[in-house]
């Protein structure tokens, strides 16, 4: 059993048990979050979808922490004309692991 969920503009296949990294949620390490936003299920080889969302369908998880990832350079640059700017970037995320599919 799978389902396909949506949390910050992206799209995630989710089984239960699974570790995923998300965009930073306001959520409290330890804490529960429900994700109600549910693209499709397959549940015993049916697989059902939504339009755009599948009724009645959620997905528990539990936040396992926050954290930045990797840092990216931003680099702009005109040539000949000495425009050069340098600037760094590290996206923060958060790390849920997947307790239950309802639906």
């Amino acid at each position: 059993m799978y389902a396909i969920i949506e949390t910050g503009g992206k799209q995630y296949k989710v089984n239960e048990g699974d570790v995923i990294f998300v965009e930073k949620l306001l959520s409290e390490e330890g804490s529960s979050v429900t994700f109600d936003k549910v693209v499709a299920v397959s549940k015993e080889g049916s697989v059902s979808f939504g339009s755009p969302f599948v009724a009645n369908a959620t997905v528990t998880g539990k936040v396992l922490g926050h954290g930045k990832d990797k840092k990216i350079i931003v680099f702009k640059y005109k040539p000949k004309k000495g425009y050069r700017r340098k600037q760094g970037h590290r996206q923060p995320y958060t790390k849920v692991q997947i307790e239950k599919i309802n639906a």
